[in-house]
C-alpha cells in the first residue's frame, strides 16, 4: 500500500541585496541551517548553496537546483534586505507550497557592516507576492534568530504537507448523498480550484467490485488482523469476513484509480441501500482504512473527507469525523461535569457517529450493531458499527466547506473530549470547547455548515487556520470559536 500522508523536504533559499554584504546572507542561513539540525530533523530541510543576489539568473539556478534535491516545500530566507524581484520570481516557479521569514539583527555592536534591514525588506517581498498573485505562508512575526527562524520552518511543515498534498489529492466517491442528507451538499467546483481530482462512482460500481472481490485469498489474513485490533471487543465475529472482503476491495480501488495522483481520500454510501444489499455497515472498515491515513468519510460527505485528509497531513495521525450530534442533558452536566470542569453548560455537546473512529482513538472498542438503522431493519444487516466513548484529551474541531453558491468557507474551534462517561452509544464523546453555544449559533448556524465535522485529536488551530488562509478561505470567511468579548457580527448586542 502507498504512503497517504506526504512529507515534507524544505529547501532553504539565502537571498541578498548586492549593496548589502553577501557574507550576511549566507552565514546567517548557515546558522540558521544549524539551529535546525540542532533541535529538529536534519531530513526536514536541504540547504541550497545558491545565494540568490540580484540576478535573475541565480534564481533559476537556485530553482534548478532545490528541485534536483527533491524539495517540495520552499523557504526563502531574507538574510538582508534581499532582492524583492528575484526572491519572489523564485516563489512565483517554485511548484509547491512556499515560506518567507527574515534575519533579526544579531548585535548593537555590529549595526554598520554587519546591519541587514531583513526587517524592511519582508514589507518589500510582501509587496511584490501580492503583485504576482503568488502564495505564500508568512509567520505572524517572519523576523527572527537563527534558532527562532529554525522554529518558524519546524511550524511550515504541517502546513506545507497539507497544502502540497492537496494538489496532488484524487476525491473518490461512490454514490450520491442519501435522501434529505442535503447538508452535506459537494459542489465540486471549488475542489478543482484546490488542485483536487475527483472521481464519482456509483454505489452500484462499488457493489459490482466487492461481489467479484468474494472468496479473495487475502480475506482470511484481513479477518486475523481485525480479530487482533478488536481483541475482547470482537462481539460480532460473524462480520468480519464480508468486512474483510469490502476493505480489500476499497484498496483495491484506490490502487487501481489513484492514477497520476499521489494521494487518495474517499467519500463513501452507508445508507440507506447499502445494509440491505451489502449486508452489513462499513463503519469499521472506514475507522481502519483512515487509521492507516486514508480518510474515508461517510454519507458521501465529500468535503468531509476534504477535511480529513487535510487533518491527517497537518497531525501525521488519524482523524475521525463526526455528527455535532446532541446537547448534554442538564442532570449529567450538573453530576459529572459543573464544578469539575471550567465550562458552561452551552460550551458542552456530544459528537457522535456510528463507528467510523479509529479503534486507538475510543476506550473499550467493541464491534456492535447500528442501532438507528436497527429500528428499521434486522440487526444482521447492521452489524459493522466499532463502539466506544472517545478517549478523552484535546482535540481541534474543523471543517473546509464550499456554500452551494461556490463560497470557500472554513471554522476551526480548539477544545477538548471530557473523561465522562457518555452512558450512549456509538463512536460518542463530550466536547468542551469555550463558548461552544455563541460559536454553534453565530458560525455553524449562521454560515450554512452542516452537521458533520472533522476532529484532530490534539490542539492544531493554529496550523489548520494558516492551511486555510493558504490555500484561499478569505479570512473572514475562517470561523472560530470567538470570546465573549469579541461579538460576531450577527451577534445581538441587546442579547
Amino acid at each position: 500500500m502507498f504512503n497517504n500522508i506526504p512529507k515534507a523536504k524544505v529547501g532553504i533559499v539565502a537571498v541578498s541585496r548586492d549593496c548589502f554584504p553577501a557574507s550576511l546572507a549566507i552565514n546567517r542561513r548557515k546558522a540558521l541551517v544549524e539551529a535546525y539540525t540542532a533541535k529538529y530533523d536534519k531530513d526536514d530541510i536541504y540547504e541550497c548553496p545558491v545565494c540568490i543576489i540580484e540576478s535573475e539568473i541565480h534564481m533559476v539556478e537556485a530553482l534548478e537546483d532545490v528541485k534536483k534535491a527533491g524539495c517540495n516545500a520552499l523557504v526563502v530566507y531574507l538574510g538582508n534586505f534581499g532582492p524583492e524581484i528575484s526572491e519572489t520570481l523564485l516563489a512565483k516557479h517554485f511548484d509547491g507550497p512556499k515560506m518567507f521569514c527574515a534575519a533579526a539583527e544579531e548585535s548593537q555592536e555590529d549595526l554598520q557592516d554587519g546591519r541587514g534591514d531583513a526587517y524592511c525588506g519582508m514589507l518589500n517581498a510582501s509587496y511584490n507576492l501580492r503583485l504576482r498573485s503568488v502564495k505564500a505562508y508568512i509567520p505572524e512575526y517572519p523576523v527572527g534568530t537563527a534558532a527562532e527562524c529554525a522554529d518558524m520552518i519546524h511550524e511550515f511543515l504541517p502546513i506545507a504537507r497539507a497544502v502540497y498534498g492537496l494538489s496532488r489529492l484524487k476525491l473518490i466517491t461512490f454514490g450520491p448523498r442519501p435522501n434529505n442528507f442535503l447538508a452535506c451538499n459537494a459542489p465540486i467546483q471549488q475542489l478543482y480550484n484546490l488542485g483536487v481530482e475527483v472521481e464519482e462512482n456509483s454505489e452500484l460500481d462499488l457493489f459490482e467490485s466487492f461481489n467479484n472481490h468474494a472468496g479473495d485469498p487475502r480475506i482470511p489474513e484481513v479477518v486475523a488482523d481485525m480479530e487482533k485490533e478488536l481483541g475482547a471487543g470482537n462481539k460480532k465475529p460473524e462480520v468480519l469476513g464480508k468486512l474483510a472482503q469490502y476493505e480489500l476491495t476499497l484498496l483495491d480501488w484506490v490502487e487501481k484509480h489513484k492514477g497520476y495522483r499521489d494521494y487518495v481520500c474517499i467519500a463513501g454510501k452507508c445508507w440507506p441501500a447499502f445494509q440491505t444489499q451489502f449486508k452489513f455497515v462499513p463503519c469499521y472498515v472506514n475507522s481502519r482504512l483512515t487509521g492507516r491515513g486514508i480518510p474515508v468519510s461517510c454519507e458521501v460527505d465529500v468535503y468531509g473527507a476534504l477535511s480529513e485528509f487535510i487533518g491527517t497531513c497537518i497531525t501525521g495521525e488519524e482523524v475521525t469525523l463526526l455528527d455535532i450530534n446532541n446537547s448534554v442533558p442538564a442532570d449529567m452536566y450538573e453530576e459529572s461535569i459543573k464544578g469539575k470542569f471550567d465550562y458552561k453548560h452551552t460550551d458542552t455537546f456530544m459528537g457522535f457517529h456510528c463507528g467510523n473512529t479509529c479503534s486507538s482513538r475510543l476506550c473499550n472498542a467493541e464491534m456492535k450493531y447500528q442501532k438507528i438503522m436497527a429500528r428499521n431493519l434486522p440487526v444482521e444487516v447492521t452489524n459493522g458499527t466499532l463502539e466506544g466513548d472517545l478517549q478523552p484529551g484535546n482535540i481541534t474541531f474543523y471543517r473546509l466547506q464550499s456554500t452551494s453558491d461556490n463560497i470557500l468557507r472554513a471554522y476551526v474551534a480548539q477544545g477538548e473530549i471530557l473523561p465522562v462517561a457518555t452512558r450512549s452509544f456509538g463512536g460518542i464523546g463530550i466536547f468542551a470547547i469555550k463558548e461552544m453555544g455563541r460559536f454553534y449559533r453565530h458560525v455553524l448556524i449562521e454560515k450554512g455548515y452542516p452537521h458533520h465535522g472533522a476532529v484532530a485529536f490534539g490542539h492544531y488551530g493554529k496550523s489548520l487556520f494558516e492551511v486555510f488562509k493558504y490555500i484561499g478561505v478569505a479570512q473572514d470567511e475562517i470561523g472560530w470559536n470567538q470570546p465573549a468579548s469579541l461579538p460576531y457580527k450577527s451577534e445581538n448586542p441587546f442579547a
